[in-house]
């Protein structure tokens, strides 16, 4: 899929403070709107070792019957889909495997047996995933630590991942209410995120997008099948944060429509995000940033 900030020039581009002075009294969600259930999360995580930097992706996803989950190692963002056999499935619910990848030996050891889910095919509590690169501790993500720190070739008790998400996309399908939680920035807090397509009460069959943050409406879209494609910028723990759609497929395509909203944080007040589209490999190890993909296969009209 070709990057979302292309389909943006320099005049589709709209900075407001609308964080600060949003519509406050407008509701967030009614108590019969039920948001739809993510079916595949993936996140990324960026790890600087001893000799590297690596870049660790795991993919939680919802299968017939119980949670599946995948990890790569790389180390270059433009990493291989997760359907390429460079991603290592994890088919059971404890475990471990070992594999080779950009020049290291990767041990992955997990537990998932008594792990509980709220909605989603994340784990919120009673599991733990350890990642060793060359028994060098990458990544550890769970709140097992006492079971963990039991673990052959784990030379100190681990300590759960505090902020080194990167990236972090879901995939939903079901109505058009979307809810979901986001951490821009390592000294940020996690914020509620919620987008809804629902039509306008005075325009029959007209979505209007809406997204909420932290119970409050930030900004609406009207006449969504004109302004299908469009961005936001917004204010949210010092940061300036890109909120960019694309409805375009989801309109106009019979079938295979899907709609794709994309948060992203920038460097600077004065920074042009299509700019640092361009100059993301050269400037991109010196700036945090950090991105969330929604996308979903739900067709509004």
């Amino acid at each position: 899929m070709r990057s979302l900030t292309t389909c943006y020039s320099e005049h589709a581009i709209k900075v407001s403070d609308s964080y600060c002075s949003g519509h406050s009294n407008q509701a967030y969600v009614s108590p019969n709107q039920t948001p739809s259930i993510p079916n595949t999360v993936t996140c990324i995580y960026k790890k600087l070792l001893s000799q590297k930097s690596l870049l660790i992706t795991l993919t939680w996803c919802n299968k017939l019957l119980r949670q599946g989950l995948s990890i790569n190692i790389s180390d270059s963002m433009s990493s291989p889909s997760k359907f390429n056999s460079s991603f290592h499935h994890l088919p059971k619910t404890k475990g471990s495997k070992t594999f080779q990848s950009c020049n290291s030996k990767i041990k992955v050891l997990w537990d998932l047996s008594a792990a509980y889910y709220d909605t989603g095919p994340e784990p919120i509590s009673g599991f733990y995933v350890l990642v060793l690169v060359d028994s060098e501790l990458g990544l550890f993500l769970g709140d097992m630590e006492e079971e963990a720190a039991c673990l052959d070739g784990l030379k100190t008790k681990p300590q759960p991942l505090k902020s080194s998400m990167v990236s972090r996309s879901e995939h939903f399908s079901g109505n058009a209410i979307y809810s979901t939680k986001a951490k821009f920035c390592d000294s940020g807090t996690a914020h509620d995120i919620l987008i809804k397509c629902n039509e306008d009460e005075n325009e029959s069959k007209n979505p209007v997008l809406s997204v909420c943050i932290d119970n409050k409406t930030i900004f609406q879209v009207k006449r969504l099948r004109w302004n299908f494609r469009g961005n936001q910028t917004i204010f949210l723990d010092g940061l300036l944060v890109d909120m960019m759609w694309d409805l375009h497929d989801w309109f106009f395509k019979e079938a295979s429509g899907y709609a794709v909203f994309m948060f992203r944080t920038r460097s600077g007040l004065d920074s042009r995000l299509w700019l640092e589209e361009k100059n993301s490999g050269q400037k991109g190890q010196d700036r945090a940033e950090f991105s969330l993909l929604i996308c979903a296969c739900k067709n509004p009209g």
